[in-house]
């Protein structure tokens, strides 16, 4: 933990961080201090730079949720990875646990989605409408225990709440996610959605990165601790 920042993976090119639920990624119509504020802090301070410094944001991650967010150092890093993510030649991994079975052991979800500006909300349909955009996610149940279950999501399509909005359309919304229809928020007003492992070229270098962010201590991942073991294992 550096400047109240978990950084997972650092060098010239890339600040890749496992974001806390509740932190903002970039400036809302609040004032809080962004995550994007905190890595310039960072950058700031353990190199010395005067003046302002570049740091790019990659890619978005919703403020309930935790994860890995990749930021930019250069220029160069950003339009490279920018790219990647435009061409989808990043494999995204996210964990989330429901309060329900999803439809089945494995799956993929196909819905068209509608977002409402004023309310800030998405809403999905089973069939295309005018305006929507289509969305498309593959997942697999990890395990279960008690009532919760652990599904491990890959995004074939990036879109605004789209984890959120397609599970809770196929009814069984992320555990704490009252804004999509989960019964009672978590005490910390987190939702389960954390996006575990990111796999892309490295911008500059073009090696292979394979990262995992670990499972936040918030309500619900304690269940399942025994999981991120065994996946950290290869098992």
């Amino acid at each position: 933990m550096k400047n109240n920042l978990d950084i997972i993976y650092e060098d010239n090119h890339l600040l890749i961080v496992n974001k806390a639920s509740g932190m903002l990624v970039q400036d809302d119509h609040t004032s809080d201090k962004t995550l994007l504020d905190l890595g310039k802090d960072y950058i700031k301070n353990t190199c010395g730079k005067p003046g302002s410094v570049f740091l790019g944001l990659v890619h978005r991650l919703d403020r309930p949720a935790s994860g890995l967010v990749v930021l930019a150092r250069t220029s160069k890093a950003l339009t490279r990875m920018n790219e990647q993510f435009r061409n989808k030649t990043i494999d995204k991994i996210y964990w989330v646990i429901t309060g329900k079975m999803p439809p089945a052991m494995e799956g993929k979800l196909t819905h068209w989605l509608i977002k409402n500006h004023q309310k800030n909300i998405v809403k999905a349909f089973l069939r295309e409408k005018e305006g929507s955009i289509k969305a498309e996610l593959e997942y697999r149940i990890l395990g279960n225990i008690k009532s919760y279950f652990l599904l491990e999501v890959k995004l074939i399509t990036g879109r605004f709440h789209q984890i959120r909005t397609q599970f809770s359309a196929a009814g069984c919304p992320v555990v704490g996610d009252v804004k999509y229809g989960y019964q009672s928020p978590n005490p910390d007003k987190s939702i389960c959605l954390h996006a575990r492992k990111l796999l892309f070229l490295h911008p500059v270098k073009r090696e292979k990165i394979d990262l995992s962010a670990p499972l936040p201590s918030t309500h619900g991942w304690d269940f399942f601790k025994d999981y991120e073991t065994e996946d950290s294992s290869g098992q």
